[in-house]
């Protein structure tokens, strides 16, 4: 389990401590009758969002709307990204942006496409290739067998007979495009604001911005809450950062998500179950609880849905596939494979009474998206994510974005932005 315990930073020398910098000298001409919200709203909509440290190189990768989902999933697994933009190939030279990319194609999205596609026990009985012939016409079958004994049913040899299957070779990312976010997507234009950036990563739901070159027509850089909440973490020292961030969480109102509103998968039910309750619930993450009690023994993600189509043969000495077993299953995979994931790292949780500052750097130097909330006996309390931070920074004004959703809508129904 891990702790509280913050390392200290280096120095104010990186961009985004330069940044902070920035927000700092904006904060000390502030009025002084505004309110320590107010004002950090005011610094944050006097900065472009084009002043936010570029991604690294990893996360400016494009994918061709004419590769099949292996070809994506190979991409998104070879630079350790878990999504990309997908540029229609059909667009000509000078298409401006809007017209350039037709979505983001997320490594999530195409695991739960396929699934809902699919039936068990695998793609290559007589049922399951009925079901996959009606998706290729259109067909959409719900994946709706995950009952007490799906778990044995849904084993290794039913992923990798998934993996090795025509549909997944043949089929290309432009042919799910229904399923994307947004077709087309959102981006911010260079000139927006960062108050405007933060509200769209944690009012508006999204887990990140394209921000584009409306001359190039080119995505020129993609924020992620994780990169903002690597950004705070470097401002620790600052005074705006320091008179926000020494606040205890429950000054906060954190966690928001209550004990009972969280959503909890036991550790006996098929991991499918949870990745089913994540794409219902339109959530990021959910809890592993021990068999007869209310503890949590371990943390399954969005993330961790990609070892389903790029590690199948890890399943092979489970007769069945529950979350227990899947945790097991993907923490000996990845320490063999000396490969670093908060899977290998275990359960990381903290107190109501901890600062949001300690919370921040936890977070980033554990690169985790969400953290669990206890009691002193280890019962579940809460959970905050990235997300509840960045919307504890900032307010949207009244009226603040207009038309700015125009063209963009309409939405699929109940869309996670």
């Amino acid at each position: 389990m891990g702790t509280m315990e913050g390392s200290p930073r280096s120095g104010l020398s990186s961009p985004e401590a330069k940044l902070g910098m920035r927000v700092e000298d904006l904060w000390d001409i502030m009025e002084p009758q505004l309110s320590p919200t107010e004002k950090l709203n005011a610094c944050f909509e006097s900065i472009p969002v084009s002043a936010f440290p570029p991604a690294p190189s990893n996360q400016a990768i494009e994918i061709k709307s004419d590769a099949s989902l292996g070809e994506a999933v190979q991409i998104l697994a070879q630079h350790k990204i878990l999504s990309a933009p997908v540029v229609d190939v059909d667009a000509p030279e000078d298409a401006s942006w809007i017209d350039r990319y037709i979505g983001i194609v997320e490594f999530a999205g195409i695991v739960f496409w396929l699934l809902c596609q699919s039936e068990p026990p695998s793609p290559r009985s007589p049922s399951s290739a009925t079901a996959l012939a009606a998706a290729t016409n259109g067909v959409n079958a719900e994946f709706e067998f995950l009952g007490p004994e799906s778990a044995a049913s849904t084993n290794g040899n039913f992923f990798e007979a998934l993996t090795s299957s025509d549909f997944y070779k043949n089929t290309k990312v432009r042919d799910i495009s229904g399923s994307f976010r947004w077709a087309p997507f959102l981006a911010l234009q260079t000139a927006n604001s960062f108050l405007t950036m933060l509200l769209l990563l944690s009012k508006y739901k999204m887990k990140s911005v394209p921000v584009v070159d409306l001359g190039e027509g080119k995505i020129e850089n993609i924020i992620t809450q994780s990169a903002v909440i690597h950004m705070l973490a470097e401002c620790a020292g600052l005074q705006w950062f320091e008179s926000w961030g020494t606040k205890r969480l429950s000054e906060l109102g954190l966690p928001v998500m209550t004990p009972n509103r969280i959503i909890k998968v036991r550790e006996d039910e098929p991991v499918l179950q949870a990745f089913k309750l994540m794409r219902k619930k339109r959530i990021g993450g959910i809890p592993v609880i021990e068999k007869g009690s209310s503890r949590a023994v371990g943390n399954i993600s969005l993330r961790d849905v990609q070892f389903l189509l790029t590690a199948p043969e890890i399943y092979h000495d489970y007769r069945s596939i529950t979350a227990k077993n899947f945790l097991t299953a993907v923490r000996s995979y990845l320490e063999k494979n000396h490969e670093n994931c908060p899977l290998v790292t275990g359960m990381i949780t903290c107190k109501r009474d901890h600062t949001v500052k300690e919370l921040i750097q936890l977070l980033d130097s554990e690169k985790i998206h969400r953290i669990y909330v206890v009691d002193n006996d280890g019962n579940l309390e809460g959970v905050i994510t990235l997300r509840d931070i960045i919307s504890k920074l900032v307010h949207e004004p009244r009226g603040y974005f207009g038309d700015f959703f125009d063209g963009v809508l309409p939405l699929p129904q109940n869309s996670r932005v």
